[in-house]
């Protein structure tokens, strides 16, 4: 059944320009999660303030996702801190909205405090459950900010009376979770920790000299980047004074680039922020080191990461900061303030580096670190993007967050709790299915290449291949040959000859009565082999008897041996001329994997043999030693993992 979802992001829409004074992360954070949950099948709306009289009142936007413009006071842009008197106006409008739908809403997701406002009459009303994600705390604001802090009063007892009536809270790290049991009483058992993320299809290292030549700027200077809202808060004013310390007590030539406004162009008028910050570094003695370079549109944030060699983010407090993790995502290290969510996605000395906040001098000592330790930008750079891709992508923030969402209209539904802990499972298959995956896909690809040229230059030679396996990996081999005799994706293709050792029940049956199980693949091996053949074993452990005695067959009588395994690879491992182990003690894990590397392997052959030519045969005689490396030696034993 599809699940009916309604995001509510009062003054942060996913269409919002980011960069300006009330347009960062919560937009990105709404925007993502819709699509996200979109893609994975929920029907999902974003009820946002309409903030211009151009908007339509509602928007298809991508993947089925409809944003839904609430008119709630005048069409224009207001301060977040001036909207809580039109939250009246925008809880009417939803709830009008929501009485209208054929088909009601499963459960709202609200964000921030006022759309949270917004969610807890409509349950009051309607019963429609709701969970919250505060993005910020009003008591966490007014401690950092004092008089500064604009926000009425009222936003105090607001938020109290959120964390009491909401269903579940996220918090976006550690330091949130902890805020809100310290601060606002709230009950532990209703907060789940869920990060914000990135998007991997937008955010990616670019080389630095591209990266640099696409932005017009210099690629033999030292670069350090600041990129986000120009608000006192964010501390910008703390890494221009680092930077100006760099420069002056270290004697490092270097470049500050600072990226963020309301206009296009670095305009002080439009931004006053900016001018606060321009007239510091002209105090500071380095205006002509800084870059102002305003706002910039999404696509071109990661040319900006990618050029930086350093990416300082400094503020005050922070609930979770997504750009130190975008930097991350373009492989670029991270100095950041160690508070909040920074102190969470940021390894200190591993992928950056934490300083206190308001504190110019760690900023310009560690920055200085680095630039004297070049190395370290590398491996920082390096483990920065395995830590984000491992943790903070969008896909499996999201795949959370619906899980949540799950586990919260179970808990009001007590008769589909049985199918709840069933969707639990599967998603949770799907998950680690996912994870094996990207981790087969970025361990074993160029152990598949080297198994697609064995078996090429097998063919190409005129030789066959030998296929075998117990249990379900029987039935592996025998796919894997009908797909090598048949066809997979060349239609004009000629056979290629391939034997399936486990599909002969006579032969099984008769020699393993006879003599022994354990022999009866060897046998079979030393019948049909012949050198420039290969013997494929496909074993989840790699520790079966009769392959390993296949093997030993094999290699007694020169044939080659290819194995796909998985857990730690088992005796095969080491028996086989090339060894492909998915990196998994999962059985069924390994198996889906395997069966899908099969399909590689296919592919790769029918690419290696037949791309370019109009073939119907293998020719009986081909290059001397592979297709890949004609004329070089081929490595007596290849194993998965050696170096």
């Amino acid at each position: 059944m599809t699940r009916r979802i309604a995001l509510v992001s009062d003054h942060a829409s996913p269409l919002g320009l980011l960069g300006g004074i009330d347009s960062g992360g919560q937009n990105v954070y709404v925007g993502q999660v819709a699509k996200n949950l979109a893609s994975i099948g929920y029907d999902v709306d974003v009820f946002t303030r309409r903030d211009n009289e151009l908007l339509p009142d509602v928007a298809q936007w991508v993947n089925g996702v409809r944003i839904i413009h609430v008119p709630a006071g005048p069409p224009e842009h207001l301060r977040k801190e001036e909207l809580v008197q039109h939250m009246p106006e925008f809880t009417s409008y939803v709830l009008r909205f929501c009485r209208r739908r054929r088909v009601p809403y499963d459960l709202l997701h609200a964000n921030f405090f006022m759309s949270a406002l917004v969610a807890a009459e409509v349950k009051r009303k309607l019963g429609i459950p709701f969970v919250v994600t505060f993005h910020a705390l009003g008591r966490v604001r007014r401690q950092h900010q004092g008089d500064a802090d604009e926000f009425p009063e009222e936003r105090f007892a607001i938020e109290d009376r959120a964390v009491s009536e909401a269903d579940h809270i996220i918090a976006e790290c550690p330091q949130d979770e902890e805020d809100l049991i310290k601060l606002y009483n709230a009950d532990p058992a209703k907060i789940s920790i869920i990060p914000g993320g990135f998007d991997p299809a937008e955010f990616w290292p670019i080389t630095k000299p591209l990266a640099r030549a696409t932005l017009g700027l210099a690629t033999d200077e030292r670069l350090i980047l600041q990129l986000g809202r120009m608000v006192p808060r964010k501390g910008v004013d703390t890494v221009i004074c680092g930077f100006a310390r760099l420069v002056k007590r270290y004697g490092i030539r270097a470049r500050l680039i600072i990226v963020g406004g309301d206009s296009d162009e670095p305009d002080p008028q439009l931004t006053p922020e900016l001018g606060r910050l321009q007239r510091l570094a002209k105090k500071e003695g380095i205006s002509r080191l800084v870059t102002f370079a305003g706002r910039q549109g999404r696509e071109a944030l990661k040319f900006y990461f990618s050029a930086a060699d350093v990416f300082v983010s400094t503020p005050w407090y922070e609930p979770f900061g997504i750009t130190p993790v975008e930097a991350m995502a373009c492989g670029t290290p991270v100095i950041g303030s160690n508070v909040g969510g920074i102190k969470f996605t940021v390894r200190d000395g591993e992928t950056g580096y934490l300083v206190p906040p308001n504190n110019a001098d760690a900023v310009a000592e560690r920055i200085a670190h680095l630039f004297k330790h070049p190395k370290l930008l590398t491996v920082f750079g390096q483990q920065g993007l395995r830590r984000v891709n491992d943790l903070f992508t969008w896909q499996k923030v999201t795949s959370s967050i619906a899980a949540l969402y799950e586990d919260v209209l179970s808990a009001r539904e007590p008769a589909r709790r049985d199918e709840a802990g069933l969707v639990a499972i599967m998603d949770q298959a799907f998950q680690n299915g996912r994870e094996i995956l990207e981790e087969s896909q970025r361990l074993l690809r160029p152990w598949i290449v080297k198994a697609a040229d064995l078996l090429s230059t097998c063919f190409a030679r005129g030789g066959k291949v030998l296929i075998c396996g117990n249990g379900g990996s029987a039935a592996d081999a025998q796919h894997f040959a009908a797909e090598l005799i048949g066809r997979f994706k060349r239609e004009e293709r000629g056979g290629l000859p391939a034997v399936s050792l486990s599909s002969d029940t006579s032969v099984l049956t008769s020699w393993s009565n006879d003599v022994g199980f354990e022999t009866v693949f060897a046998r079979q091996v030393e019948s049909l082999g012949r050198p420039g053949d290969v013997v494929i074993g496909i074993s989840t452990s790699g520790r079966s008897p009769n392959l390993i005695r296949a093997f030993e067959s094999a290699r007694a009588l020169g044939l080659e041996a290819l194995a796909l395994l998985g857990r730690d690879g088992g005796a095969l491992r080491q028996l086989a001329d090339v060894s492909i182990v998915v990196p998994s003690n999962d059985t069924q894990r390994v198996q889906e994997v395997q069966i899908l590397i099969i399909h590689l392997l296919c592919e790769l052959v029918e690419e290696m043999l037949f791309a370019g030519r109009n073939l119907t045969a293998v020719p009986e005689r081909g290059p001397p030693a592979s297709l890949l490396e004609v004329g070089r030696e081929r490595p007596a034993r290849r194993v998965a993992g050696d170096t």
